[in-house]
């Protein structure tokens, strides 16, 4: 009897894909950049500064290429403490924890705050890392559309004395607007809930100087405020951190697996950020710039019959017609020189599919307009707005 191939199904899946325009392909890029790139997060133009770069350097050969372990084995190093000492003062908190990547922080963060019996309301909007932190923590999860803050409210009034946990982006990826972190706040001090705001695409853009989208809001700090961050978009490199009051880093410390059994941010890394940390906290006009950048996008695009969503930090999003449409179009415009992202179902909530611009700190006048009229001149049918 012959038996029947047991991965035969991913012949029809891929078929399917292929059908639906959603196929997924990995195009390593060049050591030197043939592309004016729109589609990174490096919003502050940081990754490839000489301070960040020699700083990772010399992390590297002081410490080695790896950190050898997990955090609570040898993967803990001096260059560790520093940094978490430097993120939680500069973003306003009490401790700080650094992880292997922004991923690993919000799952760290999402199964150590909650348990099974437990709540937590989710806007539709958020990340996948919070979706996934949200399955594994074992809670319940109550999802509210998106930025609805009396539909955060109900549902807490529905489970008084219940804990809970709300989690938000600060600054969604998809389309780049921010939530209403103040009045989310306020309704969790209402009902007692903790707070969690992934704050990845606010650090470096809102806030003063920098010092993210909960500073903005003025709740950095505040009792039942924990936030995570990333550290490679703004600060350039790579890892993640939680951040809040000492004894919520301390019990993650003791009951986070992603963790206590992920091996340590490379000391590469590390220095990295740490770096980019100062060079972001002596030029905190940075922050000023790529907001700049990220409005005259917006303005520019729409002028020319696009439909752009207006910015509230670095991202911004033009819709396109189709999935199949975007991924032509995105291909249209590296075909022409200009780097930008394609998001498509199921990385887009609502399922319309977009181009995401990110906005960079570093970008000129001149290559700014000519990004505009690259996009603008590709468009795919439907996706200007008809001439009246």
């Amino acid at each position: 009897m012959r038996l029947q191939d047991p991965f035969g199904w991913i012949d029809e899946e891929s078929r399917g894909r292929e059908r639906a325009g959603l196929v997924r392909t990995l195009r390593p890029r060049t050591a030197v950049a043939d592309l004016l790139d729109l589609a990174g997060n490096d919003y502050l133009g940081l990754t490839r500064s000489p301070e960040v770069i020699t700083a990772a350097a010399t992390a590297a050969s002081r410490w080695g290429a790896g950190s050898t372990g997990s955090r609570l084995v040898t993967g803990s190093t001096e260059l560790h403490a520093e940094l978490e000492q430097a993120l939680a003062g500069f973003c306003g908190f009490e401790a700080a924890l650094v992880l292997s990547s922004g991923y690993a922080a919000n799952l760290a963060a999402l199964t150590a705050l909650t348990a099974r019996g437990s709540l937590i309301v989710s806007d539709a909007g958020n990340h996948a890392s919070i979706v996934d932190g949200c399955r594994l923590s074992r809670a319940e999860t109550a999802v509210v559309p998106h930025l609805d803050t009396k539909a955060v409210r109900h549902t807490l009034s529905a489970h008084p004395g219940r804990r809970a946990l709300v989690v938000t982006d600060s600054v969604f990826s998809v389309d780049g607007d921010a939530a209403p972190l103040a009045a989310l706040d306020e309704v969790c001090h209402e009902w007692g809930a903790a707070l969690l705001v992934d704050d990845a695409h606010g650090l470096g853009v809102l806030g003063e100087g920098g010092r993210g989208g909960l500073n903005a809001a003025r709740i950095a700090g505040r009792q039942g405020v924990v936030a995570t961050v990333t550290l490679s978009k703004s600060l350039g490199s790579q890892g993640g951190a939680v951040l809040g009051p000492a004894g919520v880093i301390a019990h993650l410390v003791n009951t986070a697996r992603t963790f206590i059994f992920d091996t340590g941010l490379a000391p590469a890394a590390t220095g990295a950020a740490l770096a980019a940390l100062r060079v972001l906290q002596g030029a905190p006009e940075l922050a000023d710039r790529v907001r700049t950048v990220a409005e005259t996008l917006h303005r520019l695009l729409t002028a020319r019959g696009l439909t752009a969503v207006r910015p509230d930090a670095a991202v911004v999003s033009v819709r396109a017609p189709s999935p199949r449409s975007a991924v032509e179009w995105a291909t249209a415009c590296r075909t022409a020189g200009l780097g930008v992202g394609c998001f498509r179902p199921p990385s887009v909530p609502d399922g319309v599919s977009r181009l995401r611009l990110t906005a960079r700190a570093d970008l000129t006048d001149q290559q700014i307009a000519w990004a505009v009229d690259t996009v603008a001149r590709t468009a795919p049918v439907g996706a200007l707005a008809p001439v009246s």
